[in-house]
């Protein structure tokens, strides 16, 4: 008896590697997604996600999540739920470790500071930016660029999110190297990726918002999925003090919207009619979700962290000199790209666009601290305001 449901992925079926590993490159007892689970693991822009933003900038509180911490909570919930549904849990743990590598410091603000700066470029998108980081920039092997990850892992992170009608030019580079069909559905495994993202953030974010101040429980009762489950875990233990209750509210939550998931693929895929990972690919619409019912609840949650976590003044300040920062970076090494760091100037093309893109490359791996240490070396000093 298979370990695994028909529809979900086979290491032995992968489509395999753009280059060829048959020289005896595959070390140890493991299947193809494992070995890309731990090649993403060992990997430097895995390391980095340690000093990256995950909600408040470069943080100093040692409790407080960065994309390192997020990405193995991403992982714990995208393998139960794959567990739970006969998925391979391996590819998943791999998604799940990998799907925030290509951001840059400071989050979405940085993000949107690279994008300004190479406007003329063709932009920048961290999604796209994951597979070029994987593909091209990552070099830990003597005979190829890049992790050389399966077709399976690369096509799961461009497409976690749904097919790519109009892909940027990173991701359309990575795609011309090793075709990703990318107007077609991803894996299950993908999928469940993605979900189990949002899972993590919607609740971790709570828990980051309270701890940092900038929320309040009365505040997060207005939204009826918390509220619902704020009242189980009051009934359930009516004499803990509401600090210490708060973590339990938000792990329910969690289980809540897990099961919910699981319930509602499970219909899907009973009601699709698949019989393996290409029906799922050619199923036009996604098998993994969340019910009517916990979509609209879990929209509602999203809308309100947008008006009272993400939207607020004190991080929006931070977000400004976050901005400024990769902004006067970017300038500063593209007027004098002496300054960049001699592996990165022995690189650099002189035509337009790789010369920016170049670029932008070096900045987007930087951690938090490490580009208020480069702006502060090759820009000037600066007030960083109260939050970062």
């Amino acid at each position: 008896m298979s370990r695994f449901a028909p529809w979900a992925s086979y290491p032995e079926h992968s489509r395999g590697r753009r280059h060829d590993e048959a020289s005896g490159l595959a070390r140890g007892p493991r299947d193809a997604f494992q070995r890309d689970r731990d090649r993403i693991i060992h990997s430097i822009s895995f390391r980095r996600l340690r000093h990256k933003t995950q909600v408040f900038m470069a943080p100093d509180g040692d409790h407080f999540r960065v994309r390192l911490t997020h990405s193995l909570e991403v992982a714990q919930i995208g393998r139960t739920i794959a567990r739970t549904l006969g998925l391979n849990e391996d590819l998943t743990e791999a998604l799940c470790l990998a799907h925030d590598i290509g951001h840059p410091p400071f989050g979405h603000a940085g993000e949107d500071a690279l994008k300004a700066a190479l406007t003329e470029q063709g932009g920048f998108d961290h999604n796209g930016h994951t597979l070029r980081t994987l593909t091209e920039i990552e070099r830990p092997y003597p005979r190829w660029d890049g992790l050389n990850l399966s077709w399976e892992t690369l096509e799961g992170l461009a497409k976690h999110n749904g097919p790519v009608r109009h892909p940027g030019w990173a991701l359309r580079e990575a795609d011309a190297g090793f075709p990703l069909d990318l107007d077609s559905h991803a894996s299950l495994e993908a999928q469940v990726a993605a979900l189990a993202d949002d899972i993590a953030y919607d609740n971790h974010d709570i828990d980051d918002g309270l701890r940092a101040g900038l929320l309040t429980l009365d505040q997060l009762l207005a939204v009826p999925l918390v509220a619902r489950g704020w009242d189980a875990a009051r009934a359930q233990f009516p004499d803990v003090a509401p600090k210490r209750l708060a973590s339990e509210l938000i792990r329910s939550q969690i289980g809540v919207m897990v099961n919910d998931l699981v319930a509602e693929t499970r219909t899907r895929i009973a009601e699709s009619g698949v019989g393996d990972v290409a029906d799922v690919r050619a199923a036009g619409r996604a098998l993994v979700g969340f019910s009517d019912a916990m979509r609209i609840e879990e929209r509602d949650l999203k809308r309100f962290m947008y008006a009272n976590l993400y939207h607020h003044p004190r991080q929006l300040a931070a977000a400004d000199a976050a901005h400024g920062i990769v902004k006067g970076l970017f300038a500063a090494y593209r007027a004098d790209p002496a300054q960049l760091p001699q592996e990165w100037r022995e690189r650099l093309r002189v035509e337009e666009p790789a010369r920016s893109r170049h670029i932008a490359d070096f900045i987007a791996g930087m951690t938090d601290r490490y580009a208020v240490r480069c702006y502060r070396e090759v820009v000037g000093d600066i007030d960083l305001p109260e939050g970062f």
